[in-house]
């Protein structure tokens, strides 16, 4: 198998087309980790309830779990490229909205909840149709190097994201943050115009959308490997993700941090995301994607445990780093292994089939948000980590097939 060293990442670099979906990427990632702080923060500030917080992002994954598998059906019947510059139009409109809103001094948490739904709706069609598109540009030999790369920019954009929008909220409000949103969408609308692939619709052979619909949720079934990659998946984002949308309950309410505070414990997170990033796409090869893959998500929940009950700032940065490492063994190796399962010619409606699972999360999200209004955030993020933890231990069986 292929190494990821630093040589593939530059041959992959060297791919316009993948340069340009790398960028579009990385911008969409920072707006959306920034904006994501932002939204958390000025939700507590307004109604003081956890449950509001957690219920943003819960929104936000409400597309992914609903619509993530038709997605992935519709976006081989459409060319992709104009399916993504759509997609970033309508996440600029509602950036735009947000902003305008927000220095009028009109902005309300039911406006904040339509902006999660239409950045939702955004977030669902990635794996279909930019990922998809990533694949389409660099080839299967090389879909892992791109990968490694592509998790590095979105684990930059989790430090650079709730950094930024954590100052501007502090320094100038929520109408710049969300401002700033807008002109990095604007930047990947440039980006995206002047891609090369994903220009014609794949062949359907007159299959109706529901047929092929059913046939993605059977390739799921039929495929072993596939199916336990698609496990740990909503392990994942049912257990352990949703605990990072209580890093702004917790910073605040618990430690006692205002939002440039908040927006530096955030970061955290990503800044140990990105290392762990590197230094897979350093040093790790494809074969060994499984491995990587479980062991993230095993330390995302266990570190995320330890986030809950850290005493102070410091051991709450340092348990967030350790997650962000976990968060990016998962996602470096998540759509790899996903676009590698599954046959060429259904890798499209494989990865609507993962937007899917991701959206999985939103229970997760519901589960959290209750448990944070009945027993606290620190004790409701603690229970759902240990939660994971052995739920990930119990499904043993269903998961081994990753490894074969």
């Amino acid at each position: 198998m292929e190494a990821l060293g630093g040589g593939t990442g530059r041959n992959v670099l060297a791919i316009p087309d993948f340069r340009r979906l790398w960028l579009v990427g990385l911008m969409v990632s920072v707006a959306r980790w920034l904006e994501m702080l932002v939204m958390g923060v000025v939700v507590f500030q307004q109604t003081g309830s956890a449950f509001l917080v957690a219920a943003m992002t819960l929104l936000r994954l409400a597309p992914m779990g609903l619509f993530g598998a038709l997605l992935g059906v519709l976006a081989e019947r459409a060319p992709r490229r104009r399916s993504l510059v759509g997609v970033l139009v309508l996440q600029a409109a509602a950036l735009a909205g947000l902003s305008a809103l927000a220095f009028a001094g009109t902005l309300q948490v039911w406006q904040i909840a339509v902006a999660c739904v239409l950045g939702g709706l955004g977030w669902a069609t990635d794996n279909p149709v930019r990922r998809m598109m990533i694949g389409e540009a660099v080839g299967a030999a090389r879909m892992g190097p791109a990968m490694s790369l592509d998790v590095i920019a979105n684990n930059a954009s989790r430090v650079a994201g709730p950094a930024l929008g954590g100052a501007l909220l502090a320094l100038l409000g929520p109408g710049a943050a969300f401002g700033l949103g807008l002109l990095l969408h604007l930047v990947a609308i440039a980006a995206a115009a002047g891609l090369r692939v994903g220009l014609a619709a794949a062949p359907t052979r007159g299959v109706p959308v529901w047929r092929a619909l059913c046939d993605s949720f059977g390739l799921a079934l039929r495929l072993p490997r596939l199916r336990a990659v698609l496990v740990v998946t909503v392990i994942f984002n049912v257990y352990a993700w949703p605990c990072t949308s209580m890093i702004p309950v917790i910073g605040q309410a618990s430690l006692g941090l205002g939002p440039d505070g908040v927006g530096v414990l955030a970061s955290m997170d990503g800044l140990g995301a990105l290392a762990g990033a590197a230094l897979i796409g350093l040093l790790a090869r494809v074969e060994r994607y499984a491995a990587i893959y479980l062991c993230g998500t095993a330390l995302y929940l266990g570190a995320m445990v330890c986030f809950a009950v850290a005493p102070g700032p410091l051991a709450a940065g340092a348990a967030l780093v350790a997650v962000g490492i976990g968060g990016a063994a998962f996602s470096t190796a998540q759509a790899t292994l996903i676009y590698l399962s599954a046959p060429t010619e259904l890798r499209g409606q494989a990865l609507g089939v993962l937007s899917t699972a991701i959206g999985t999360g939103l229970l997760g999200f519901l589960q959290l948000g209750l448990l944070a209004e009945w027993l606290g955030a620190t004790t409701g993020t603690a229970v759902v980590g240990i939660q994971g933890l052995v739920v990930l231990l119990a499904t043993r069986r269903a998961w081994q097939p990753i490894f074969h």
